[in-house]
C-alpha cells in the first residue's frame, strides 16, 4: 500500500552555498587533464553584482578557486553593497575569508571584462533584464557561466537562452544555474527521505484537483542576509526588470520537484511538460 504522498515544501531563505561554486570546477578548460601538471585554478569574475547571491558565493574559501576575484560593474550603490557584504566575510571573527578583489568601475565595464579576460568562470547575479544578454555574450567569448535564476524573464530572453545553451555546447563551456536551494540541508534530507520507499512509499499519480506534490513559497521583500538587513535595489520592484513571480521564485520550486522526486529523469521541456493552468494577480 502506498503512503499518501501529498506534501508541502516551504522555501526557506537559509542558503547553503558552499558546494555550489565547486560545480564550476568541472567547467574550466578542456576535458583532457594533463597528468604531469597541476590543474589550473578557477579564476572568478563577478559581473555587475546586483543580487546578494553573488556575494554569498564568497562566504567560504575554496582550494580550487583563486583568491583573487575580478569584478566589473557600473559605479553605484549595488556594487558598494556587494562589496560591503563580501568584506564582512573577510572581517568576521569566526573563520574569516581572505578574498582579494580587482575592481573595475565604469560605464564600459562589459567591454572591459571581455578585453581583460581575467578569469574563466563568470558569476552573473543581478538585474534580470540584463542577464540574458550578459550570458549570451559571455558564452560567445568562450567563458564558463555560473548564473542565478531566473536566467530569462520573457519570451525573447528565453529564445536567447536556448541559443546560449547551444553555443555553450559548441564551445565546450558550461552554462549552469546556481540553484541555491539544492544545497539547503532541509531539501537535501527531504530528497533522501523521499527516495527511501520503506519510509516514504511511492508517489501516487496526481490530478489537477489533487496534485501529487504541492509547493508554496512566501517571498519576503525584507530579510536578513548574513546577519544584516538586505537592501533591495530599485529594479527589484519593477516586474519588467526583476521578472514576474511565476518566472522567478517558481524556478526554485519546479527544479526542486524534479530534483527530489525524479532525480534520475531528464525531462524534455518541449514535450514532457504540460502547463494546465496559471494565475497571476495583485
Amino acid at each position: 500500500m502506498k503512503n499518501k504522498q501529498t506534501f508541502s515544501f516551504t522555501r526557506n531563505t537559509f542558503l547553503i552555498l558552499g558546494a555550489v561554486i565547486l560545480l564550476g570546477s568541472n567547467s574550466c578548460g578542456n576535458k583532457e587533464v594533463a597528468s604531469d601538471s597541476k590543474e589550473e585554478k578557477i579564476r572568478v569574475i563577478t559581473l555587475d553584482p546586483g543580487h546578494f547571491h553573488a556575494a554569498l558565493l564568497q562566504k567560504s574559501m575554496y582550494e580550487e578557486i583563486d583568491s583573487v576575484v575580478h569584478i566589473y560593474a557600473p559605479d553605484g550603490s549595488e556594487l558598494d553593497n556587494h562589496m560591503k557584504l563580501v568584506d564582512s566575510y573577510n572581517s568576521r571573527e569566526e573563520n574569516p575569508t581572505s578574498w582579494k578583489h580587482e575592481i573595475y568601475r565604469g560605464p564600459d565595464y562589459l567591454e572591459k571584462m571581455f578585453s581583460d579576460k581575467a578569469g574563466n568562470v563568470v558569476i552573473i547575479s543581478g538585474n534580470n533584464k540584463l542577464k540574458t544578454n550578459y550570458i549570451s555574450r559571455a558564452i560567445d567569448s568562450g567563458m564558463n557561466v555560473l548564473a542565478d535564476k531566473p536566467l530569462a524573464i520573457d519570451q525573447d530572453g528565453f529564445r536567447s537562452l536556448e541559443n546560449a545553451f547551444a553555443k555553450a555546447k559548441e564551445k565546450n563551456v558550461v552554462l549552469y544555474d546556481i540553484m541555491t536551494e539544492r544545497y539547503n540541508i532541509y531539501y537535501v534530507l527531504q530528497r533522501a527521505l523521499s527516495q527511501d520507499t520503506a519510509f516514504f512509499g511511492s508517489l501516487e499519480k496526481g490530478t489537477p484537483d489533487n496534485p501529487a506534490v504541492m509547493q508554496e513559497s512566501v517571498h519576503h521583500f525584507y530579510k536578513n542576509v548574513s546577519g544584516k538587513p538586505l537592501v533591495r535595489p530599485a529594479w527589484f520592484f519593477d516586474v519588467e526588470q526583476e521578472g514576474r513571480g511565476l518566472v522567478d521564485i517558481t524556478t526554485h520550486m519546479v527544479d526542486l520537484i524534479q530534483w527530489e522526486c525524479f532525480p534520475d529523469v531528464v525531462l524534455d521541456y518541449k514535450k514532457d511538460i504540460n502547463m494546465l493552468s496559471a494565475k497571476e494577480w495583485a
